[in-house]
């Protein structure tokens, strides 16, 4: 046997080492990648119910919001509403003083005059009397 031949038989038993220590690798990298399929088809037998139930409160949380708007635009209606009987009370309330101020007073001037006149004229029957 010559150099080269011995050269030839270490460099095929490296490469049978070589390679079967490639197999063992990736042996090892196919049990981790089942173990790890198993992981994962766990993890979504534990998380669907968890999203399941966060779609069903995300759901009720929009209708929620959705009944909050109708409820705010109802007020808001209802606000407008107030507001303009409101300015129409206090136009009214303005024009019913301007129109029964004067006759009011006049009326309570007329019925102290007369009081008075009254009052008066009972002195004067007294003290002629």
């Amino acid at each position: 046997m010559s150099a080269g031949d011995l050269a030839i038989v270490i460099a095929a038993v490296l490469c049978c080492l070589g390679f079967a220590a490639l197999i063992v690798v990736l042996v090892r990298v196919l049990d981790a990648l089942r173990a790890m399929r198993h992981e994962v088809s766990s993890l979504r037998l534990q998380t669907q119910p968890l999203l399941d139930e966060l779609r069903l409160t995300t759901v009720e949380a929009q209708a929620t919001m959705q009944e909050a708007r109708d409820d705010l635009e109802r007020f808001d209606r209802v606000l407008g509403s107030a507001e303009a009987i409101s300015s129409v009370v206090g136009g009214s309330s303005r024009i019913a003083r301007a129109a029964l101020s004067t006759p009011v007073i006049k009326t309570a001037a007329l019925a102290t005059g007369t009081s008075r006149a009254v009052r008066r004229l009972r002195r004067t029957e007294r003290r002629s009397a």
